[in-house]
C-alpha cells in the first residue's frame, strides 16, 4: 500500500468528522443530541465518507460540497448499526469500543436516535451546498433512499435475521447476496455519490464498489475468527456460537482470504477507465483486507 494512503484516510477522517460535528444538534438543542453524538462521533473507519470524497475527487467536485453527501451517508451507517445493536435484532452491547446506545441509554432511546440520525442524512443532502442543482440533490437523496431502504441495507438485515430462525444454513449465493444488501447497498453509494455530484457515467464505480463491499464483508468474517477483539471493538465470534454461515465457514479461513484478494484484484482492474487519478481508491481496496477493525 503507498505510504500516503494512511495520512490520506487520516486527513478524510477528519473533514468528515468535522463536518459531523457540525451537522449533528448541540445538547443544548435536542434530547436525543448526546446519545446521537456518541452514535456517530465515537470513531469508526469513515470508509463510506472517505468513498464518497475520492470518487468526487476523480471528477474534480468540490471537496466542501461532497462533504454534505460524505457525512449524510455516515448518519445512515450509524443509524443501521445503532439499530442493528438493539436487542431485537443483533443484540450488541459494544461498538467501537463504547457501550451501544441502548446499553448506555435505553432502548426507546436508540430507536429514536437512529430515526433522527437517518431524518437528518437527507436533512444534509437537501442543503444548497450538497449539490449544484436541484436535480442533483433529488438523485442523490432517491439514490441514497433505495440503497438504505427496502431493496437495500433494510432487506438485508431482514435476510440475516431470517437467517438465523432458517432450518438451514444459508449457501454461499445466498450469504453473498445478503451481504451484497446489509453491508455492499451503502458502499455501492458512497462510490456512486461522486458520479452523481458530476453527472458522468457510474458503471465503472458501482463493479468496483460492488467487489470492495465483499471483500469488506469478508475480511469482517476474517476478523471475527482471528481478530482481537481490542482492536475491533466489539465481541467476537457470535456468528460462529449461533451456528449462523459466513464466508469463513463456507469457504473456510484460507479460501475466504483468497476470495477477498481476488475482489480487491477485481475492484482495483475497474478502475482502469481512470488511470492515476484513482490509486487511492486502489489503496483503499487493498486497505479493506488488510485492516485490523
Amino acid at each position: 500500500m503507498h505510504p500516503d494512503f494512511t495520512s490520506q484516510l487520516t486527513k478524510a477522517v477528519r473533514l468528515v468528522e468535522t463536518k459531523l460535528d457540525d451537522c449533528l444538534p448541540s445538547v443544548a438543542q435536542s434530547l436525543v443530541a448526546e446519545p446521537m453524538r456518541h452514535a456517530v462521533l465515537n470513531g469508526g473507519k469513515r470508509l463510506r465518507g472517505f468513498l464518497v470524497l475520492e470518487t468526487a475527487g476523480l471528477f474534480d467536485v468540490n471537496a466542501k460540497q461532497a462533504l454534505h453527501a460524505a457525512a449524510a451517508i455516515e448518519c445512515i451507517h450509524a443509524y443501521s448499526l445503532v439499530h442493528d445493536d438493539l436487542p431485537c435484532m443483533d443484540d450488541d452491547d459494544l461498538r467501537r469500543g463504547k457501550p451501544t446506545v441502548h446499553v448506555k441509554w435505553d432502548e426507546a432511546t436508540a430507536v429514536l436516535v437512529g430515526d433522527a440520525l437517518q431524518s437528518l442524512a437527507y436533512e444534509i443532502l437537501s442543503t444548497k451546498g450538497a449539490a449544484d442543482s436541484d436535480a442533483i440533490r433529488v438523485d442523490l437523496m432517491g439514490s441514497l433512499a433505495r440503497a438504505s431502504g427496502a431493496n437495500g441495507m433494510v432487506l438485508g438485515q431482514a435476510q440475516d435475521i431470517a437467517a438465523e430462525s432458517a432450518k438451514a444454513p444459508l449457501t454461499l449465493t445466498q450469504i453473498t447476496d445478503l451481504q451484497a444488501n446489509k453491508t455492499g447497498a451503502l458502499i455501492k453509494w458512497s462510490a456512486e455519490a461522486g458520479a452523481i455530484l458530476a453527472e458522468q457515467p457510474m458503471s465503472a464505480l458501482s463493479d468496483y464498489a460492488s467487489a470492495l463491499g465483499l471483500a469488506f464483508q469478508i475480511q469482517d468474517d476474517v476478523l471475527d475468527i482471528e481478530g482481537d477483539a481490542q482492536a475491533t471493538g466489539k465481541r467476537l465470534q457470535k456468528d460462529v456460537d449461533a451456528g449462523k454461515a459466513t464466508f469463513v465457514s463456507i469457504l473456510g479461513l484460507d479460501g475466504a482470504k483468497a476470495r477477498a484478494r481476488s475482489l480487491v484484484e477485481q475492484a482495483q482492474d475497474m478502475l482502469s477507465t481512470y488511470g492515476a487519478k484513482a490509486d487511492t481508491l486502489r489503496n483503499l481496496a487493498q486497505y479493506v483486507i488488510e485492516r485490523d477493525k
